[in-house]
């Protein structure tokens, strides 16, 4: 993926515009993409493998870091 459909992305995902992807924000979006079974306690364990600053939530460098594989 590059860098502005990553970002493209991203910004589907922060609904609320704050910078951060929560959990929430992850499980509503996965099921308005159609995946109904991404509930909250999923999206806490998917962002959990990738938030390397420990708070919970997605910042866009790690979610970068998840799309550059």
């Amino acid at each position: 993926m590059d860098i502005d459909k990553a970002k493209a992305s991203f910004d589907r995902f922060d609904i609320n515009g704050d910078g951060f992807i929560s959990p929430e924000e992850y499980s509503k979006v996965m099921a308005e993409m159609g995946d109904p079974y991404v509930t909250v306690p999923v999206a806490q364990a998917v962002i959990a493998k990738a938030d390397t600053s420990k708070d919970g939530l997605l910042n866009w460098d790690e979610f970068w870091a998840i799309q550059k594989g």
